[in-house]
């Protein structure tokens, strides 16, 4: 056999063997809602106890979705690490009915609803290039190539030609969603003269195909995580401050995260979003890849139980019976689990005493108990030093709960990365 040749085979033969232990790692989520919020924050009997603060604003007003019919939805997406192959997975887990896919594209986002030349690729569905999604289901595309890079944002395109009512949602979406007039626009350009909404549809999750030694943190938490009050198309959220921090970290830099937030969520009970308990499973430990989890759950709680019915009412243990759960399902996969300590609120509108009560001794737990891996001091960090119970002056959004930008930047960087490290 000619040597030239024989090389090249032996070559050849070693292409495979460069990617074999490529693995499919998830670079974006977003957590799938019910159509409409439903979250009772009740408004304060008497003015907030905090000096120095005014009437809490009311919680924000999400608009009921859309409906849909022969519409094109372009939604954006920000990547964590970067692959050479992509999944897009989208949801109806809300749906009533079936759910038609007409077509869908993934494509590299230039500006606002136009897609980097040369980058869209049609999605099919089990070699299909549409698709019907049942009732309260989830289906993933076929992978496709695509280099997708790190901290790069990405367009999804989904084409639904029949009536799609009422659709499976993640409210707080932080970028433009272009919505088209009449049509297929899935693989164009730009969608001309669109209407949009900042929120996602049916898209729950983008996965990459990455290196060996690449892995998953997965963001756990209410609208604290969801980033509910940075600056929309700017990608404020802590955990999306803290993928930047990653990325730029050689120790760091194979580790994607996700955002699984969901504004108004609550450890124990269903309102805004199932509860943490109930979407565990979901959007977590069904993520590809996942290595980590940081939990920030429980203000909500915390909040409607000091001012909602009786039948909210949460005792410490409720709330830290439900932390162990977390902890030991995540343990049970091989998934280390990183506690969050909740953030201060006095003034807010639900804010009491018997709560502020109940959050102290559930953070008194979370950095004491050694049930968590690692600990993260989100409350340490955000205190205002002169009266602990407050949110600080600078880092207030003005509801005395939510963190605005600089606040968010302060808790991404409060995370120690070495904790990521360590075997």
């Amino acid at each position: 056999m000619n040597k030239v040749f024989r090389v090249g085979l032996l070559v050849a033969g070693l292409v495979p063997a460069m990617f074999a232990e490529d693995h499919w790692v998830a670079t974006w989520a977003a957590s799938p809602q019910a159509p409409r919020m439903n979250f009772p924050v009740p408004r304060p009997a008497a003015a907030p106890s905090a000096p120095n603060s005014a009437t809490p604003n009311p919680p924000p007003i999400f608009p009921a979705p859309p409906a849909f019919n022969n519409q094109t939805v372009r939604m954006i997406a920000r990547t964590s690490i970067g692959g050479r192959r992509v999944v897009v997975h989208l949801s109806n887990s809300f749906g009533s009915a079936p759910l038609r896919i007409g077509a869908a594209h993934i494509a590299l986002r230039d500006k606002e609803s136009a897609i980097v030349a040369g980058s869209d690729r049609a999605l099919t569905f089990s070699g299909k290039p549409s698709f019907t999604i049942p009732a309260g289901a989830d289906i993933a595309s076929d992978p496709v190539d695509l280099e997708v890079p790190k901290l790069a944002d990405v367009a999804v395109s989904v084409y639904v030609p029949g009536d799609a009512p009422a659709p499976t949602t993640h409210l707080t979406g932080l970028h433009n969603t272009y919505i088209s007039k009449e049509g297929d626009f899935s693989g164009a350009p730009s969608i001309a003269d669109a209407t949009t909404r900042q929120s996602w549809f049916w898209l729950s999750a983008i996965d990459v195909l990455a290196p060996e030694k690449a892995g998953l943190i997965v963001a756990f938490g209410d609208s604290i995580t969801d980033g509910a009050t940075s600056t929309p198309e700017t990608d404020h959220s802590w955990p999306s401050l803290l993928a930047q921090r990653l990325a730029a970290n050689k120790a760091t830099a194979h580790l994607a995260i996700v955002n699984e937030g969901i504004s108004g969520n609550r450890l124990l009970a269903d309102g805004a979003g199932v509860s943490a308990l109930t979407r565990f499973d979901r959007d977590v430990l069904s993520q590809p890849g996942v290595k980590w989890i940081i939990v920030l759950e429980g203000i909500n709680d915390i909040g409607i139980s000091s001012r909602g019915a009786p039948a909210d009412a949460v005792t410490a243990d409720d709330l830290i019976g439900a932390h162990k759960q977390l902890i030991e399902r995540a343990h049970l996969h091989g998934i280390k689990v990183a506690g969050a300590t909740l953030t201060p609120y006095e003034g807010a509108a639900y804010y009491s005493v018997e709560g502020e009560t109940l959050r102290q001794a559930v953070n008194q737990w979370i950095r004491s108990s050694g049930a968590y891996d690692a600990v993260i001091d989100f409350d340490m960090v955000t205190l205002d030093a002169a009266n602990p119970k407050t949110i600080r002056a600078d880092y207030n959004i003005r509801d005395h709960l939510h963190p605005n930008d600089a606040g968010y930047q302060a808790m991404a960087d409060a995370v120690d990365l070495s904790i990521f490290t360590k075997k």
